[in-house]
């Protein structure tokens, strides 16, 4: 974890409701953030499961035939 400094603003009760930091320390927080990001999307591809589920019903069939089973 990277130190950042930060003040807590707290409300009336003592709630916290917000976080103040540096606008560098910012600025760190949203390029790391981005750098995650796009490592997300590169290790979320969802077209290696395509192909993989062989289906022996139409899966609209088969969703009313489970709702018909609720009733």
């Amino acid at each position: 974890m990277l130190p950042f400094s930060k003040k807590i603003v707290t409300d009336e009760a003592m709630r916290p409701v917000a976080v103040l930091i540096d606008y560098q320390d910012w600025q760190k927080i949203e390029q790391i953030l981005e750098v995650h990001q796009l490592q997300q999307k590169e290790e979320l591809n969802i077209n290696k499961y395509a192909g993989i589920i062989k289906l022996t019903q139409d899966p609209l069939q088969y969703q009313q035939q489970i709702r018909d089973e609720w009733l």
